[in-house]
């Protein structure tokens, strides 16, 4: 296996590690839905709030931790900040991760003569 390869691997692996943390929590895999449901305008957590049994603070900390991840982004209107779901470039480095990691499975098994 290549080690120059490998660290690349294990590089992009940790820049998944903030979406791995995002998804893992039911709360806010349900307020990624409800966002994207609410279009490309996005949605304020008044309305996020009314969808859920969550109290507006809950909210606000799931949005934050999706926020950080860089899967949502508020969007300021006025005196309101709408959310929406900027996930694409994610996926695109969640791709890159898990074609790494086959490759790498892939040289693994055809190094020991087993296949796939």
């Amino acid at each position: 296996m290549d080690l120059k390869e490998f660290h690349e691997t294990l590089k992009t692996f940790n820049t998944c590690c903030p979406l791995f943390i995002a998804f893992s929590d039911k709360y806010r895999q349900q307020l990624i839905f409800d966002i994207i449901e609410a279009g490309k305008e996005g949605i304020n957590v008044t309305n996020l709030s009314a969808k859920s049994h969550l109290s507006r603070p809950a909210i606000s900390h799931h949005l934050k931790v999706l926020k950080d991840s860089g899967i949502v982004t508020p969007k300021k209107v006025g005196t309101q900040i709408f959310y929406q779901v900027t996930l694409s470039d994610k996926f695109d480095t969640l791709r890159q991760l898990m074609n790494s990691i086959l490759m790498m499975l892939d040289k693994i098994q055809e190094a020991d003569g087993t296949e796939k």
